[in-house]
C-alpha cells in the first residue's frame, strides 16, 4: 500500500519542516478540523495540546502570529502588550496574504512573509503539541521547543 501524495499545501508544510530540521510527519485526515476541539478528536488528544495558530492585525498593519493552546482564548489586550500596539482581528484575506494558507490550516512555519509570533506559554507543559500542516485535513506532531524555533516566537502569556 502506498501513501497518499500530500495536498500541494501541506507539502509545502512539510518541505519547510524539513527544512527546519524536524523531523515528523504531516497526516492529512479524511475528517477536517477546522477547530481545536475537532483536532483533538481526530487526533485523540487533550484540546490544550492543540497549537492552534491565530493571525491579527497590529495597528501598524503588520501580520501578529498568535500560537495557542487550543484550551485558551487569546487576551489581546495582553498580546498588545507585548507587542508595544494595539492589535485587532485579521480578515481571511489578510490571512492568506501573510500567510499563504486559509484559516483552519495555518502551519507555525513556511509562511508567505515574516510575522511576529507570540507563542503560549501553556503549550510548554507537554512532550507534543500538535499543529496545523497547511490545511484544516494536515496536522503533525512536535516538540513545543521544535515549535516555539520553527515559528520563530517568543514565548508569552497570551491567554485570558
Amino acid at each position: 500500500m502506498t501513501a497518499k501524495a500530500l495536498s500541494p499545501s501541506a507539502q509545502r508544510v512539510a518541505d519547510a519542516l524539513v527544512a527546519a530540521g524536524v523531523a515528523t510527519t504531516i497526516v492529512e485526515y479524511d475528517v477536517p478540523a477546522r477547530t481545536s476541539a475537532e483536532a483533538a478528536a481526530v487526533l485523540g488528544c487533550a484540546v490544550a495540546q492543540i497549537a492552534k495558530s491565530l493571525v491579527f492585525r497590529a495597528a501598524s498593519g503588520a501580520p501578529v502570529l498568535v500560537i495557542a493552546s487550543g484550551a485558551n482564548r487569546v487576551d489581546e489586550t495582553k498580546v498588545a502588550a507585548e507587542l508595544g500596539e494595539p492589535i485587532g482581528k485579521a480578515d481571511a484575506a489578510f490571512v492568506r496574504e501573510c500567510t499563504g494558507y486559509a484559516i483552519g490550516g495555518i502551519p507555525p512555519l513556511g509562511h508567505a512573509q515574516r510575522l511576529t509570533t507570540l507563542v503560549d506559554q501553556d503549550l510548554l507543559q507537554y512532550d507534543a503539541v500538535y499543529a496545523a500542516g497547511g490545511t484544516p485535513h494536515a496536522m503533525f506532531p512536535l516538540s513545543p521547543a521544535d515549535l516555539v524555533r520553527v515559528a520563530g516566537g517568543r514565548v508569552a502569556d497570551v491567554r485570558q
